[in-house]
């Protein structure tokens, strides 16, 4: 049986590009050699693409970057592949797939997803729309109010607003949600420019920090509870995983207690009620069809003392990073290895 060649996008051109890193050589060491033949392309912080010709146990270390064979995609459909530049001339080198382990901006949000539907070559995940769609936090909360799902009052301000009168917008959260609360950028993920606020300090202070990602902010009300995951996966017909937890010593799941603190881990409780469990699930089917999903996703949620489910977030990239990654552990409960998964997101994009 020939192998298919796929071609594994990484790094980014934003501040995900550590986390995409990580995600990568996982996904590669995961992947059936048997099965695939794989071409790792590293996107540099400036945009450059770069093709890792040496062994996968190198990509960490970076060091091969100044050596690497420069390469673009072509959004031109007769070539559906890669043009590797070879002395003065491209030359094509076929892709039969693309998985992009990007996150956050240039990665997750629809741009090279609208890139790759131009060049004719299927990838994993959500297209265009959908990735766009739920990369912005604020058109996700829209969707969410429109299906009906419970989630924490929110207010939505500009750049703009801020250059206005910093003081009025302080005054409308103050008053519209009050202390704590979390500020976040609309477009960002990982946690990046996130802040939780107690006082109007603070605030100012994490406006500015959250403005430097994004255009747009999002103020979301302090949400006291567990927070819970569910990764679904399917085209058409998709499914909901196992629930998975998220335990962690920070104050909330910020950047370093994501992927730099040893004692956060992420687990299937065993006490969560049934009919908790079957919300989420069910919950996490409704915001993944209402945004147009494909591939896989996972849908977050807090669940507070009463057992009241609220909608957090849908990330249509979510963190590969080890075998520990919730969207690994809550399929692994499930019955589906790693090495399983990935063949079945493959599967999906061909499909």
């Amino acid at each position: 049986m020939d192998k298919k060649v796929i071609a594994i996008l990484f790094g980014g051109a934003n501040s995900e590009h550590e986390v995409s890193k990580l995600s990568a050589v996982n996904v590669i060491n995961a992947l059936d050699e048997d099965k695939y033949f794989i071409l790792p392309i590293y996107i540099t912080r400036e945009g450059r693409w770069l093709l890792h010709d040496g062994a996968k146990d190198n990509i960490k270390n970076m060091q091969w970057e100044k050596f690497a064979t420069p390469v673009v995609l072509s959004p031109d459909t007769a070539h559906h592949g890669i043009l590797r530049l070879v002395g003065d001339k491209y030359k094509v080198m076929h892709v039969d797939v693309v998985f992009p382990v990007l996150h956050g901006k240039n990665g997750e949000d629809g741009t090279i997803q609208g890139l790759l539907e131009l060049a004719g070559i299927p990838y994993v995940g959500s297209g265009v729309a959908a990735s766009a769609i739920c990369m912005d936090k604020i058109h996700t909360n829209m969707l969410a109010e429109k299906i009906g799902l419970k989630q924490a009052e929110y207010l939505v301000f500009t750049k703009k607003d801020l250059d206005n009168s910093i003081d009025e917008v302080a005054k409308k959260i103050r008053y519209g949600l009050g202390y704590p609360c979390f500020v976040k950028p609309a477009n960002t993920g990982s946690s990046v420019g996130i802040s939780k606020v107690r006082n109007k300090k603070e605030l100012v202070a994490a406006l500015y920090e959250a403005v430097k990602h994004d255009k747009n902010i999002i103020v979301e009300q302090m949400i006291k509870g567990r927070e819970l995951e569910c990764v679904v996966l399917g085209n058409d017909d998709p499914m909901a995983s196992a629930v998975g937890e998220r335990i962690f010593e920070a104050e909330f799941f910020d950047y370093n207690a994501k992927y730099h603190d040893s004692r956060s881990q992420n687990i299937v409780p065993e006490d969560l009620p049934q009919n908790v469990t079957e919300q989420i699930r069910q919950q996490s089917l409704g915001i993944y069809k209402a945004t147009g999903c494909r591939g896989f996703a996972r849908v977050d949620f807090f669940v507070d003392d009463s057992n009241n489910v609220i909608f957090n977030e849908i990330n249509t990239i979510p963190g590969l990073t080890d075998t520990t990654s919730m969207v690994f552990v809550v399929w692994q409960a499930c019955g589906i290895s790693v090495s399983e998964l990935l063949n079945k997101l493959i599967e999906l994009a061909v499909e």
